[in-house]
């Protein structure tokens, strides 16, 4: 599969330009650091937030380690998965904390995939990522056969909008995630019409409100994802992903991968000093992890540098194991 997040060229200029929140650390994050840590840190760490939560939720806990243990001052830059890489080769971004694949960047900014080598796989982040199309629990307990693709035409007409007109709806989040649903609907012949609800807190929403109020809907969502904890959102068996089954994005007729999400770095910070480059090749969490911090975030509405810290105080050994060199 050819996994791309397309954004207006607009908005990616606009991300990489303007959307910039800087978090300054200095005398006082030294002070506050504890005392078994902690080499100074004498450069920006730039990090790029990616927008969904579970990112923001990675970010910041990275960002707060690096500030509180290390002295780092962290730059968090609010930009779109290829703007992201794009910014390696200009030194305006060191880390994406969770990548989703994306072989066609590699090809792009990896040396040992042909690219530029402005970017470096810095290993897992322990996360399992999940891509795929959900019904909300009430409709797959009254309609317990639509979980098979294979009867998604027989229910084409519960789905429709007013976006779709004679065709369902499949609602899919921001242009700019990892999607093959358009493909997959043209491919798999199937009666519906992929719309954009234009994010995760609109997906979000909107399944909140057909379980709540029993209305049928149909959309992409993936995992880890905390507000599934809250509706249990239940997953449509798409045909089986087979190894090389996405090669060709106009052709995919598959499901999509379970995805190692990993991190990427710029090679200029991959080759630095920074006791940050050890931090980030050795950060490392469950879903569950992640999923707590972005419900804190999310639901909870904690600033997230709060929502960070409050994880971080209450699970000091794996931080001190990300601090090892």
């Amino acid at each position: 599969m050819e996994l791309k997040r397309p954004r207006t060229v607009a908005a990616a200029l606009a991300g990489l330009g303007l959307a910039v929140t800087l978090t300054g650390c200095g005398g006082g994050s030294i002070q506050n650091a504890t005392s078994e840590s902690d080499t100074k840190c004498d450069d920006d760490l730039n990090v790029a937030i990616n927008p969904w939560v579970g990112y923001e939720a990675d970010a910041h806990v990275l960002g707060y380690v690096a500030e509180n243990r290390l002295g780092c001052k962290v730059n968090y830059k609010d930009l779109d998965e290829q703007v992201s890489w794009k910014g390696f080769g200009s030194g305006e971004v060191d880390v994406v904390v969770e990548n989703w694949g994306h072989p066609e960047l590699q090809k792009k900014y990896m040396a040992d995939q042909g690219g530029d080598g402005s970017a470096v796989d810095f290993g897992s982040t322990g996360n399992e990522g999940v891509i795929g199309w959900y019904v909300p629990p009430w409709m797959a307990e009254k309609y317990p056969d639509i979980t098979d693709w294979k009867n998604l035409n027989k229910y084409a007409s519960l789905f429709k909008t007013t976006e779709s007109g004679d065709k369902g709806t499949l609602y899919d989040g921001d242009p700019g995630f990892v999607t093959n649903d358009e493909a997959l609907v043209s491919n798999l012949k199937l009666d519906y019409k992929v719309v954009y609800a234009g994010s995760e807190t609109a997906l979000i929403e909107a399944f909140r409100d057909a379980e709540k109020n029993k209305k049928p809907m149909l959309g992409y969502f993936y995992e880890p994802q905390w507000f599934l904890s809250e509706v249990p959102l239940v997953k449509v068996d798409l045909p089986e992903y087979k190894d090389g089954c996405d090669a060709d994005a106009a052709k995919v007729a598959c499901d999509y991968p379970v995805y190692d999400l990993n991190k990427v770095v710029s090679k200029e910070f991959a080759d630095s000093k920074s006791p940050a480059v050890d931090l980030v090749k050795n950060f490392t969490w469950t879903n569950e992890d992640q999923n707590l911090v972005a419900k804190y975030i999310a639901e909870d509405q904690m600033d997230p540098d709060e929502a960070a810290k409050k994880w971080v105080d209450d699970n000091q050994d794996k931080v001190d194991a990300w601090l090892k060199d």
